[in-house]
């Protein structure tokens, strides 16, 4: 996978550093339909990029990542026990990031038995420490913003201690997901039977068969997280040098992940895409998509007919 070193988009986005705060333009955000609260539509995935040991090299990079997400306006960090080590140096690197309580922390259970779920939530908390909602250990109840059921493994018995831990305050929201286009008549029923506050899934230009589930979802008052935007890193290997749609350059794209990321959040049912990088260069670019027009529905169309064409 490549992406340009040199984007043409960091001078501009740098600039608006610059600008009076009145003068800046304001991110993208979206409403959670549970709680009415506004999030940024763009967050930040962990999945392999931040599964790292101790190399200061690869632990500075993250962090470097991390200060680009939230100097853009970043909030929602989306994680789990299943990406190795993700959670640990996330609970070490954040708070030696300033994101001024913008943090939006969202975790996961992964495990096949109800009985081991809340050891695990209990680390994964203990594992993000303060930085899992920007207070000091000690002080308040630690907790995360959203907790989900990883790739709905044993979602029954989950549920009902996520509901539970909800109500004693240790999380703010509940929700479970799928990726990969998997699962997808899984959570149909789920959706139409169980009340849950976020679903996440996978929505990109070369998987698009979530579509129905996250209009079922919007009708269901579910906010949606889309992972795999990028489908894993694919989509640049298949766009490689090849110039931008006319239809993504009239939305101010300036490359193609701006225009994959666009052409997702113009679903108004999405409420946030959460790509994953190990470059901070990167990160920026994508915390772009937050700013100027969205595609309207013609221009949508035209995106996904040019990618098809590829």
């Amino acid at each position: 996978m490549k992406r340009r070193a040199l984007l043409k988009s960091l001078p501009a986005l740098a600039g608006t550093a610059l600008l009076p705060a009145a003068a800046q333009p304001a991110p993208l955000r979206r409403t959670i339909p549970a709680s009415g609260e506004r999030i940024n539509a763009i967050g930040l995935g962990t999945w392999l990029t931040f599964d790292v040991g101790d190399q200061v090299v690869q632990r500075t990079r993250r962090q470097q990542v991390l200060q680009a997400f939230f100097a853009a306006g970043g909030g929602m960090i989306d994680s789990s026990p299943m990406y190795g080590r993700a959670e640990r140096l996330l609970g070490e690197l954040l708070p030696q990031v300033k994101h001024a309580g913008r943090l939006f922390s969202a975790t996961k259970v992964w495990t096949a038995f109800g009985r081991i779920g809340p050891a695990q939530m209990t680390e994964s908390l203990r594992l993000w420490g303060s930085g899992a909602d920007g207070r000091v250990a000690g002080r308040e109840p630690r907790r995360f913003d959203l907790m989900q059921v990883h790739n709905l493994l044993n979602w029954p018995e989950h549920l009902k201690t996520l509901r539970a831990w909800k109500d004693t305050g240790r999380f703010r929201y509940i929700g479970v997901t799928t990726s990969h286009g998997s699962r997808h008549d899984e959570m149909r029923r789920l959706l139409s039977s169980e009340p849950v506050d976020f679903m996440q899934i996978t929505l990109n230009l070369a998987d698009r068969s979530a579509l129905p589930l996250i209009e079922l979802a919007a009708s269901r008052g579910v906010a949606v997280i889309v992972n795999r935007p990028f489908d894993g890193g694919l989509l640049f290997n298949r766009v490689g040098e090849r110039p931008l749609p006319e239809a993504a350059r009239e939305t101010g794209c300036t490359g193609w992940a701006q225009a994959c990321l666009k052409w997702i959040l113009a679903h108004p049912a999405v409420t946030c895409a959460i790509p994953a990088t190990t470059n901070p260069a990167h990160a920026t670019e994508n915390m772009g998509a937050l700013l100027g027009p969205l595609p309207d529905a013609a221009q949508q169309r035209r995106i996904a007919a040019a990618f098809d064409a590829l």
